[in-house]
């Protein structure tokens, strides 16, 4: 989902991940090789630039709030495609953040409790489909359904 609706410790969990996953995708051989969520760059025509260009949105989230990410250690950019989710794994996801979020951050939680289904993050097209097979999905989140209305911002800017 779109770095926006991170609490502090999301977005630079989110940083730390995304740089592990670029060292992997680099260099196939590194530990968490058979991390599931690298499918989702692992499907892109160039999946190096993929994972480059979602870092590179998570330091302009971190810019944003004033926070100081390390654009230097992002390898690649300019991936020429958005990738796809499905709007059941936005969904599942979105329960996830706020499950955390109300634990450890609840003013950002009361920030967003209202938000069916948020903006994804801007590397991916939202399409329409399940939870993602290699989900481990847990019983207090698995319950959440993609919703029937539209996504936050889907009539303000449609090319998200």
């Amino acid at each position: 989902m779109h770095p926006r609706y991170f609490d502090r410790q999301a977005l630079t969990a989110c940083w730390r991940e995304g740089l592990l996953a670029q060292a992997v995708i680099a260099e196939p051989g590194r530990g968490y090789s058979r991390h599931p969520q690298l499918r989702r760059f692992r499907q892109a025509d160039d999946p190096r630039a993929a994972i480059g260009d979602y870092l590179s949105a998570i330091a302009d989230e971190a810019d944003a709030r004033g926070y100081h990410f390390a654009r230097g250690k992002v390898r690649v950019t300019g991936a020429a495609e958005r990738l796809t989710l499905n709007d059941g794994q936005l969904v599942y996801e979105w329960a996830h953040l706020r499950s955390k979020l109300r634990a450890r951050s609840p003013d950002v939680w009361a920030r967003w409790q209202t938000l069916i289904c948020p903006d994804p993050h801007p590397s991916f097209v939202v399409i329409n489909g399940p939870i993602a097979d290699w989900e481990k999905v847990t019983p207090h989140t698995a319950t959440e359904q993609p919703p029937e209305q539209g996504r936050a911002g889907e009539s303000e800017n449609p090319s998200r």
